[in-house]
Formats: C-alpha cells, sequence, structure tokens
C-alpha cells in the first residue's frame, strides 16, 4: 500500500497518511537538546486505565530500555498507560549506568502523569555504546507533558526518526457493533532491518476493549505478517520494540474471545502493522525499488517463509534488480540455498506477469518488456512450486 494510500480493506478505512487517533490518547514530542537539532523525545499517554503488549528484539544485547520494559510488563500484568521514547542515542551497550538511565525515564514519565513507573513503557534508539544525558529528559520532562494532545501524535512520530528521511503513521477505522473503533500507529526504521522484527521501533494505540491475552496473541499474529517479513540490509538491532496499548475507549464490546470480533480487530491491526513495515521498507538507507517477493504453491508456511526470507536477503538477487537485470538464476540460487527440501523440476519464476522460468529451465522472454518492469520503483517477483498450498510474502 503506497504511502499516500486511503482505502477501504475488509471493512477497515486504511489512512496511510493522515493523523486519525482512537479516543483517550494523547501526544506529544519535543526538542531536549539530545540531539544537536530536530525533535529527539516523545510521550504517548492513555487518559484512561489501558492495557498493553509488546514484542522486543532478539538480539543478544538488548538495550537498557528493552530489558527495563520487560520488566515492567512481566511485573504489571499487562497495565500499559504510557511510552517514553528519546532519539539520538539508543542507551544501549551502556552497562548499568544505562539501565539505571532507562529507569529514570520510566520515573519521569510516570510523575509527570500521575501513574506508577510500572505503567510506563521506555524505548531508545540512535547511536548505540554512548550514555545518554539524563539532563534533556529531566529539564524539558514538563514541557513534553505540556504539549501532549489527541494532535501531537505527529510531533511524536517525527521525535523518534533516526537516520529516516520521513516519518511514519497509519491510521484504521472500523465499526464494532454500532460503536466506531480505531488503530493508529507511529514507527521509525531505515537501517538494521531484518526480521525478526525488523529493527524498529513501533508504537501503536487503539480505542478496542480487548482482553491481554489476546491483544498480545494478536500482536504477535500481526507481526509475523509485517515486521517479521521485511528485510532491508540483514542486520536486527540491539532495541526493537513493537507496542500496543489498547483502552477502550470506544466502549465497544469487549473481545475475550477468538471470534468475529477478534478477527475483525485482528484483520485492522495486521492492516496498520504492514503499511507501517512497507513504509520502512520503503526508506532503507539507500533503497531505490520497494520489492515483493511471493512464494507460492509451497509444501508449508513454514517453508514458503523460509524460501522468501532466503531470496529478500539475497545480496546477489538484490543488486540484479538493483541494476534492472532480470537475472533470475539469481533468485534460484537463492531459493536453491534455503535449504527446503523441494523438487527442482518443479519451479517456476515470474518477474512482474513476465515468465522467465518454467519447470526449474529458463523461458524466452521479452527482454526490452522485463527491462521496462524492471525501472520500476515497486517489483513483483513470485516464485511458484508445486508442493502445497501454502504461501508466504516478503517485502525488501
Amino acid at each position: 500500500m503506497g504511502i499516500q494510500e486511503r482505502i477501504i480493506l475488509l471493512g477497515w478505512e486504511i489512512n496511510a497518511s493522515e493523523i486519525d487517533t482512537p479516543l483517550g490518547f494523547q501526544a506529544s514530542g519535543i526538542h531536549s537538546g539530545i540531539k544537536e537539532s530536530d525533535l529527539d523525545l516523545a510521550l504517548i499517554f492513555s487518559e484512561t486505565p489501558s492495557i498493553g503488549a509488546a514484542l522486543f528484539t532478539e538480539n543478544s544485547f538488548k538495550a537498557a530500555p528493552v530489558q527495563i520494559s520487560q520488566k515492567h510488563l512481566s511485573q504489571n500484568n499487562g497495565v500499559v498507560r504510557a511510552i517514553i521514547v528519546n532519539s539520538g542515542n539508543a542507551n544501549a551497550c551502556t552497562g548499568e549506568t544505562g539501565l539505571t538511565t532507562a529507569l529514570r525515564m520510566t520515573e519521569i514519565g510516570a510523575q509527570l502523569l500521575n501513574i506508577s513507573r510500572e505503567q510506563v513503557l521506555v524505548c531508545s534508539t540512535g547511536v548505540i555504546g554512548v550514555p545518554l544525558p539524563l539532563d534533556p529528559i529531566v529539564t524539558n520532562s514538563n514541557y513534553l507533558k505540556q504539549q501532549l494532545s489527541p494532535s501531537g501524535f505527529g510531533n511524536a512520530a517525527q521525535a523518534i526518526l533516526t537516520t529516516d528521511t520521513s516519518r511514519k503513521l497509519c491510521s484504521a477505522l472500523s465499526n464494532l457493533k454500532g460503536k466506531q473503533i480505531k488503530i493508529f500507529g507511529i514507527t521509525k526504521g531505515a537501517g538494521m532491518i531484518h526480521p525478526q522484527m525488523a529493527t524498529t521501533l513501533a508504537f501503536i494505540v487503539t480505542d478496542v476493549a480487548i482482553t491481554q491475552n489476546l491483544l498480545y496473541k494478536a500482536l504477535n499474529e500481526a507481526c509475523r505478517l509485517s515486521y517479521n517479513s521485511i528485510s532491508v540490509d540483514g542486520d536486527t538491532s540491539t532495541n526493537d520494540t513493537l507496542a500496543i496499548i489498547a483502552n477502550g475507549a470506544s466502549n465497544s464490546p469487549l473481545i475475550d474471545n477468538e471470534g468475529d470480533h477478534y478477527k475483525n480487530f485482528l484483520e485492522g491491526l495486521t492492516q496498520v502493522c504492514q503499511s507501517l513495515a512497507h513504509q520502512i521498507t520503503r526508506d532503507g538507507e539507500g533503497a531505490r525499488k520497494f520489492l515483493t517477493i511471493k512464494v507460492v504453491g509451497a509444501s508449508s508456511e513454514t517453508n514458503a517463509t523460509i524460501i522468501a526470507r532466503k531470496v529478500s536477503n539475497s545480496l546477489l538477487v538484490k543488486t540484479a534488480l538493483a541494476g534492472e537485470d532480470a537475472n533470475w538464476g539469481r533468485i534460484l540460487m537463492a531459493v536453491g540455498n534455503s535449504g527446503v527440501n523441494f523438487n527442482s523440476q518443479c519451479v517456476s519464476v515470474f518477474i512482474g506477469d513476465i515468465q522467465v522460468c518454467r519447470n526449474g529451465e529458463g523461458l524466452p522472454f521479452d527482454e526490452r518488456k522485463a527491462k521496462m518492469i524492471l525501472k520500476k520503483n515497486e517489483i513483483d517477483v513470485t516464485i511458484q512450486f508445486n508442493d502445497g498450498n501454502a504461501s508466504a510474502y516478503f517485502w525488501t
């Protein structure tokens, strides 16, 4: 979905260009001085009691904010009211000092909002290995609170960026039993983009009423189909966090089982996460083309995902398509290196709508037409097997 698109999809109106926030949420973004210029400190707050869920980096070097947020989630049974975030410094690989700083940031947020520190998650992004200065955060904390408003998510989206070229946001609107429900998210990421978790910070808020277990389950599934299905440069960061807060302010019926209401919410959440993940991929450092790798007819979804990930991460595939060369042999090479067992004589490859390979062998094709397809900013590659009905998508 293009960044400027506004579409209706399965009962959800998806908007990736306007800020349309759910009821009961405020945010702010300010310049505190962590960066020399630009916004660098953000706060997200639910005005009413709320729950949260989050997924974190799988990197063995987990940044101090990740460790503190994980601890808070485990201590408070998923009760989350706020998230405080800084950019310009990752507070990663900073030892006990970093942990103290991250904890102090949650205390600052708690004092500002009159809630407990365990109800505050903390995130940081930026340079690794440099102590995060607390003075700018302490000095500007009251201003950060004063700027809180429902319209403050635009500044918050700007304040979390590092090497990004633009802010990234998406909203979704639907109805549940006559009640309007909304999901809204912001994200950042341009470098170190790789599953699992795609090296990013992402914050989503919703006024849906849902149990904490189902909120966590939905976030996992939406992440699998979005943030865990993109790749740019093959590195995973120390700070990856995807967090969601739900406050039930829409007064919609409580989602407490995996019935139709849950499936509807999951669809909206997935669409928001996919839009945000696509925006990250398009903004990859130095990237000029957005590739969709589709694997169909695989024996299982697991195998399809492994193959799609391998092709997406192949530097030889990327350089061929970046060079606008329909070198489909590199695609088969990557498929063959995936470690998945398949019949190599039953594999076909399409670049756009041109079939370049059938049953593991090359086909004559119009190279001028292929060149025109590869000149586009968005390119689809389809790899077709004859082993089953499973499929997977990756974006790179």
